[in-house]
């Protein structure tokens, strides 16, 4: 179907995701911005984790009052900027550990893709509120793409 966006919830999707992850390694350069492979993954985790529930933590006044604007362009069909801002708590600034981080980030799909549904629909994303399956599974596909194809994978 023409327009039909992706989804980490398709299994064909996911699979790809996991393939192109699995390209990765820790010598990998990005094509653009500073974060090393190690820490685009470990940022990557933490986004995902935010999305399976856990807490957002020192979120701007501005960043809430502009959380509609935001939404829309998390959920929309546009490509993310490269070097676009990001919350602090995504922020990744230090060493890590490709390793540790690869398995951080696939053990946090893992979760999200194998979360009853039900709870998943209740799990409200802390910035954004409350989100469709299909909100999910598209946002965390656009993020882990955004992410790959800046280390050109």
């Amino acid at each position: 179907m023409p327009g039909e966006k992706k989804s980490l919830y398709t299994p064909a999707d996911y699979q790809a995701c996991l393939a192109r992850i699995d390209k990765l390694t820790a010598d990998s350069r990005p094509q653009w911005g500073k974060m090393t492979s190690g820490q685009m993954l470990a940022h990557c985790a933490e986004v995902q984790e935010i999305t399976n529930g856990k807490e957002l933590q020192n979120t701007p006044l501005l960043v809430k009052l502009m959380r509609g604007m935001i939404r829309k362009m998390v959920v929309g069909d546009k490509p993310y900027p490269k070097n676009a801002q990001t919350h602090s708590q995504f922020k990744q600034t230090t060493d890590r550990n490709f390793d540790e981080e690869k398995k951080h980030l696939l053990a946090a799909l893992d979760f999200f893709v194998n979360q009853e549904q039900q709870e998943a629909l209740q799990t409200k994303h802390p910035l954004f509120g409350k989100m469709t399956l299909a909100e999910k599974g598209w946002i965390g596909y656009k993020h882990l793409d955004h992410h790959l194809s800046q280390f050109d994978i």
